[in-house]
């Protein structure tokens, strides 16, 4: 039995640190203020995932718990179902307060990272990774942006290192 709690502490760790990992290319936002980045999101490009398949109208609302940590509020409407979905987790600072470098999780004890590596100076439009390529997320706080701004934050994303040919843009 002693051996087996060992085994899923150790377990629960390793899988805790490589999902809180970056990739190579990919530098967080500092400084970051987390007062202005606090409020709603939306959509504007992802990457496909499991979580998020069939989702539109997506949005994320951050605020702050009592803890210290913060609120993250995702929902989305999927168009297969008919149905609004929402995910609740919390985030919390990796390293410091002034860097975007962020932690989340929507279960339990396991950890995500989240990685703010561009911002605009207004905290209009930010560009989020987790910890590998796979996982990319352009989010604005209108539910539009033009194409010129797009192609700026498309950009951005492929010098990063990011396949923006797989992008889906949901509908808002």
């Amino acid at each position: 039995m002693a051996i087996r709690l060992i085994f899923l502490t150790v377990l629960m760790i390793v899988l805790n640190g490589c999902t809180t990992g970056k990739p190579e290319t990919i530098t967080p936002v500092s400084p970051f203020e987390l007062n202005k980045y606090l409020g709603t999101w939306y959509e504007i490009a992802r990457l496909d995932h499991s979580f998020e398949r069939n989702l539109d109208k997506v949005s994320a609302t951050y605020s702050m718990n009592a803890d210290g940590s913060v609120k993250v509020i995702n929902k989305g409407f999927n168009t297969q179902k008919q149905q609004w979905k929402e995910a609740v987790g919390k985030a919390k600072f990796v390293k410091t307060q002034d860097v975007g470098y962020l932690k989340v999780s929507f279960f339990g004890p396991f950890y995500g990272s989240y990685i703010i590596f561009y911002l605009e100076p207004d905290y209009s439009t930010a560009l989020i990774s987790s910890y590998n390529y796979e996982y990319l997320w352009l989010l604005s706080r209108q539910k539009q942006l033009t194409t010129e701004q797009l192609h700026k934050y498309l950009t951005i994303a492929q010098q990063a290192g990011f396949d923006t040919s797989k992008l889906i843009f949901p509908t808002q």
